[in-house]
């Protein structure tokens, strides 16, 4: 008996997952995927996907729906408590932001390589495949932006992308973590990068970065070059 076509789709999403993450999305060829799930036929990828980005977003598919629902059930809780000290809600809301993506180191089913191919396309500085929600409010990280950003001055949101930075930080270390061996207890390690991810958020503009952005903004073309650009999209 053949096999059903969604089995061959998760066979293919599955190889993908492993080769992306192992040697980069752009470090493999369809070919190697296609034979890496066991597919006979060379043209088995094309049909369920059509090409690499087709590909790269039904693995983004597979473990963004667990993700988005766990982080606005944090998110409603926050809002729930209101009134929150300051340094109380940066945590909180840090909070929001790891914890559904740390659950993926201990997902068996993709949800480490997951992890580092995020880490990879957030690294890309702002790639279709993180881009296509960035004006839905009901994507969660959108509401993480607004949520987080009465927290912070407005240098820090409009300037100098801090929530951005925030959001990159906890890909790096999260793709770092799930390359490393699996079997460990994360609940230290997800705390700390919930302090290290607050403590970004907290973080005061120095009289020294103040200045030199002011020095940035008189050059011609001077309106971008912070550490996150005018990437705080995501």
């Amino acid at each position: 008996m053949p096999p059903r076509p969604e089995t061959t789709g998760k066979l293919l999403v599955a190889a993908a997952e492993r080769l992306f993450a192992e040697r980069g999305i752009d470090g493999v060829s369809l070919r190697e995927i296609n034979a890496a799930a066991g597919q006979r036929n060379a043209t088995a990828l094309q049909y369920h996907f059509g090409d690499r980005a087709g590909l790269l977003s039904a693995v983004l598919a597979k473990h963004h729906p667990e993700i988005e629902a766990r982080r606005h059930q944090l998110l409603d809780e926050y809002e729930s408590r209101g009134g929150l000290p300051e340094a109380e809600a940066r945590r909180a809301l840090a909070a929001a932001l790891v914890r559904p993506m740390a659950a993926k180191l201990a997902d068996p089913d993709g949800g480490r390589p997951y992890l580092r191919i995020m880490e990879q396309l957030v690294q890309r500085g702002d790639p279709v495949a993180l881009r296509s929600g960035q004006d839905d409010p009901g994507q969660s990280i959108n509401r993480w932006r607004e949520l987080v950003a009465p927290l912070l001055p407005e240098v820090a949101v409009r300037r100098l992308h801090q929530r951005f930075m925030a959001i990159r930080v906890t890909y790096v270390e999260l793709a770092r973590r799930a390359a490393g061996p699996e079997g460990k207890d994360d609940r230290l390690f997800t705390s700390h990068l919930i302090d290290v991810v607050s403590a970004v958020l907290a973080t005061e503009v120095s009289e020294e970065t103040a200045r030199l952005l002011g020095e940035r903004d008189r050059r011609p073309g001077g309106e971008h070059g912070g550490p996150g650009d005018d990437r705080d999209r995501r």
